[in-house]
């Protein structure tokens, strides 16, 4: 509603161009209909800012390449992994240590654009079943990890139900340490309890959302 109103007063005061920047674009989870009777708040959310006068949109790492789509104004879409890759630049990894991993299937277009990055490091995918709103099970992992250096990637970082229980298969599967990069840094509860379990080596993410000092962990 902030946003709309910003937008709407730029638009009374006669603004030649309205850009709305919106790094961290939270309704682009809602991109389809899951089952019956559901709304998919991205269009929606999309309309809403287009009518109130936005001209362009400017935004990082959506959920879905397809929420582009729902916008019936230009938008940009900025991809935050050059800034995580230079910062994996700097630790003393060995290219040939590495295998990019995607915490479930969706997001295995994610990781192969990741790991061209890395000198075409192997891929290996994580197969999981949703059984409901924020709760994910683990069920198998595809592809081999054994005294490998995993990089999980995703765009976001909500619950890390998924991505914490990924690394423990990871490490039960025999990887040698655990990487987690994220865009957006969502960490709703239980999230710095499970990202805090001593599974991850480290947890890179970007700064789309501010994260607060009370949301810090070693």
């Amino acid at each position: 509603m902030e946003l709309l109103i910003m937008i709407d007063a730029c638009r009374r005061a006669s603004a030649k161009n309205i850009t709305a920047v919106i790094p961290y674009f939270g309704y682009a989870r809602a991109d389809r209909k899951m089952q019956g009777r559901e709304s998919i708040a991205a269009k929606l959310v999309a309309n809403l800012i287009t009518e109130a006068g936005a001209h362009r949109v400017l935004s990082c790492d959506l959920h879905s390449d397809q929420s582009i789509g729902y916008f019936d104004i230009p938008i940009d879409h900025v991809h935050d992994q050059p800034v995580i890759l230079d910062y994996l630049a700097s630790k003393t990894i060995f290219p040939s240590d590495v295998v990019v991993v995607s915490p479930d299937v969706g997001g295995v277009a994610r990781a192969r654009a990741f790991d061209k990055k890395l000198s075409d490091a192997p891929l290996a995918i994580i197969d999981k079943r949703r059984q409901g709103y924020n709760q994910a099970e683990v069920v198998n992992l595809i592809g081999d990890v054994r005294g490998k250096v995993a990089i999980m990637v995703d765009d976001m970082i909500d619950t890390a139900g998924t991505i914490s229980k990924g690394a423990k298969l990871l490490h039960k599967e025999g990887a040698r340490a655990v990487y987690a990069c994220s865009t957006h840094a969502v960490f709703s509860l239980p999230a710095l309890e499970r990202l805090s379990s001593g599974f991850f080596q480290e947890v890179i993410i970007t700064n789309t959302v501010p994260v607060v000092q009370h949301q810090s962990f070693p």
